[in-house]
C-alpha cells in the first residue's frame, strides 16, 4: 500500500462565532478525513512552524485572519517560498485576498451588490435609505456600519468599501468542492444569517453561482457563494468565501454530509498528488 498522506488541519477550535460552532464542524471533518489521511490539528498561529512535516496544509475554520494578520501574511509567504501545498490554494481571488473582488466584479458588470471605494464614485451607487460601510479586510461583520446617504461624503475612503443596503427577501449560500456543486442552504430571515435550512436551487440559481466559481479559477478547494434575493427576484453576490468558509454541515441530511466528505477527500487526494507546487 502507498504511504498515507500527512495533513496539517488548521483550525481555531476555541473561536466563538455567532450562530456557528466551528469546533463541532472541524471535529467531524477530521474524524472522517482520518479514514484516508494521517491528520493533525493545529491553531493558525502554529501552522508556519509545523507545516514542513506534512504533505499539505488544510485551512478550515481558523477564524477571521484580521485578528492575526501579521502571522497569517508570514504563513502565506513561507508557504509560497517552500512550495507547501495549501488547501485552499493561496491563489484565491475571493475573500482570501480581501474585499477587492467586490470592486472588480462591480466594474466587470457581474451581478453583485454595487461596490465602491472612492468618493467620486458615490454617484454610481443606486439610491438607498442606508449604505453599508465595511473594511476591505473585514470578516464576520467586524467593523460593519450603516450610514445614511448624506454622510457618505464624510467617510475616510481608502480602507473601506461602500454598498447600498439592499432589502433582500432572503439570503442563500451555494457550496462547492472544486467546481462541483454540493448543496445549498438559505436563510429565510436576512436578519438571522445563520438560521439556515436546505434549499433546492434552480438551474438559473446554479448558473449564477457557477459564474463566480469560474471567475475565481481555483482548481482544488472548498468555496461558498453567498447571495441575496432582491424583492424583484434577482440574485446578487454578497460574498465569495474561498479562505475558510463555514459549511453548516450539521444542517444538511446525512447523505449530503457523506457525499461532501467523499468529494473533499477525493479533491484533497488529487491536490496532494499534483506534480506542480503552488
Amino acid at each position: 500500500m502507498p504511504d498515507r498522506r500527512r495533513v496539517l488541519f488548521v483550525t481555531d477550535l476555541a473561536y466563538q462565532a455567532r450562530g456557528r460552532r466551528y469546533c463541532d464542524e472541524d471535529v467531524f471533518l477530521t474524524s472522517r478525513l482520518r479514514d484516508a489521511f494521517d491528520v493533525a490539528l493545529c491553531h493558525p498561529l502554529d501552522a508556519a512552524a509545523l507545516m514542513d512535516a506534512f504533505d499539505g496544509v488544510v485551512v478550515r475554520n481558523s477564524g477571521p485572519v484580521l485578528h492575526y494578520r501579521e502571522q497569517y501574511d508570514a504563513f502565506r509567504a513561507q508557504a509560497r517560498a517552500r512550495g507547501t501545498r495549501v488547501y485552499n490554494p493561496l491563489s484565491g481571488r475571493g475573500d482570501m485576498a480581501g474585499k477587492q473582488y467586490l470592486l472588480d466584479l462591480t466594474a466587470a458588470g457581474y451581478p453583485v451588490i454595487p461596490t465602491i471605494d472612492r468618493p467620486e464614485d458615490v454617484r454610481l451607487l443606486p439610491e438607498a435609505g442606508q449604505y453599508a460601510v465595511k473594511p476591505k479586510l473585514g470578516a464576520d461583520s467586524i467593523g460593519l456600519a450603516f450610514v445614511p446617504g448624506e454622510r457618505l461624503g464624510d467617510l475616510a475612503y481608502g480602507d473601506v468599501l461602500v454598498q447600498p443596503r439592499v432589502d433582500f427577501r432572503y439570503e442563500v449560500s451555494f457550496y462547492f468542492v472544486d467546481d462541483v456543486f454540493q448543496y445549498a442552504l438559505n436563510a429565510p430571515d436576512p436578519e438571522r444569517r445563520w438560521v439556515l435550512e436546505p434549499y433546492e436551487p434552480t438551474g438559473a440559481d446554479l448558473a449564477f453561482a457557477r459564474r463566480f466559481i469560474d471567475w475565481n479559477t481555483i482548481d482544488h478547494g472548498i468555496q461558498r457563494v453567498d447571495a441575496g434575493r432582491t424583492r424583484g427576484g434577482e440574485l446578487l453576490l454578497v460574498e465569495l468565501e474561498d479562505l475558510n468558509p463555514y459549511l453548516s454541515l450539521d444542517l444538511v441530511p446525512e447523505h449530503t454530509r457523506d457525499s461532501f466528505v467523499e468529494s473533499m477527500t477525493s479533491s484533497l487526494h488529487r491536490f496532494l498528488d499534483t506534480s506542480a507546487r503552488p
